[in-house]
C-alpha cells in the first residue's frame, strides 16, 4: 500500500467491483448460500479495515475515527447478519419494510446498495490517494472533488451501519427474551 499506490488503488477497485458482480451472479444462478453471504461479508470488512487501518497511518490526528469506523463497519455487519440468520431469514438482504424502512430501501434496491457502498469506498479511495505528493494540481483537484462528492454518501452508509446495529441488537434481544419465556 504505501509504495504503490497506483497498483494498490487498481486492485482494490477491482476487488470492489468484483465483489458486487459476484452477488449478482450468485442471485442470476441461483446459488446463493449462507456461507457465500457470510464470505461476502467478512471479505467486504476485511478489505476495507486493510485501508481504514493504512488511513489511520497516514493521517495519525484521525487515527481514533478510523478506528471507530473499524469497530462499527465490524460490528454493525456481524451483529446483522447473525440476528438474520438466528431469526430464521433466508437472506440478511430480507428486511421487513414495517421494520425499518431505511434499512429495507438499502438492501431491497440493488441500486441503492451499490451507490452506498461504491461512494463510501471512493471517499476512503480518494483519502488513500490524497495520502501520496502528487504534481499534478489537476489531479489534486481532481480526488478532492471527488472526496467532497462522496463524503456525504459515507456519512449516510455509517449512519445505515448504526441503524443496522441498532436494529441488529433489538432482534437478538427480543429473540432472547422470546427463548427466555419459552424456558420458564
Amino acid at each position: 500500500m504505501p509504495n504503490q499506490p497506483w497498483k494498490c488503488m487498481g486492485l482494490y477497485i477491482i476487488s470492489c467491483l468484483l465483489d458486487a458482480v459476484d452477488g449478482n451472479a450468485a442471485r442470476y444462478f441461483q446459488q446463493c448460500s449462507k456461507f457465500g453471504a457470510v464470505l461476502d461479508m467478512v471479505t467486504d470488512r476485511s478489505t476495507t479495515s486493510c485501508l481504514l487501518c493504512f488511513l489511520a497511518t497516514k493521517y495519525p490526528s484521525w487515527t481514533i475515527l478510523f478506528q471507530l469506523l473499524i469497530s462499527l463497519d465490524l460490528s454493525s455487519h456481524y451483529m446483522h447478519i447473525y440476528s438474520s440468520l438466528t431469526s430464521g431469514s433466508s437472506s440478511h438482504k430480507h428486511i421487513d419494510k414495517s421494520s425499518n424502512f431505511i434499512l429495507h430501501s438499502y438492501y431491497s434496491d440493488n441500486r441503492v446498495l451499490f451507490i452506498f457502498c461504491a461512494l463510501n469506498e471512493l471517499f476512503f479511495v480518494a483519502l488513500y490517494l490524497l495520502s501520496f505528493d502528487h504534481e499534478d494540481p489537476w489531479f489534486n483537484i481532481t480526488i478532492k472533488l471527488i472526496a467532497f462528492i462522496s463524503f456525504p454518501i459515507c456519512a449516510g452508509k455509517q449512519i445505515i451501519n448504526v441503524i443496522q446495529l441498532t436494529r441488529a441488537s433489538q432482534t437478538l434481544a427480543s429473540i432472547d427474551l422470546a427463548e427466555r419465556k419459552m424456558n420458564n
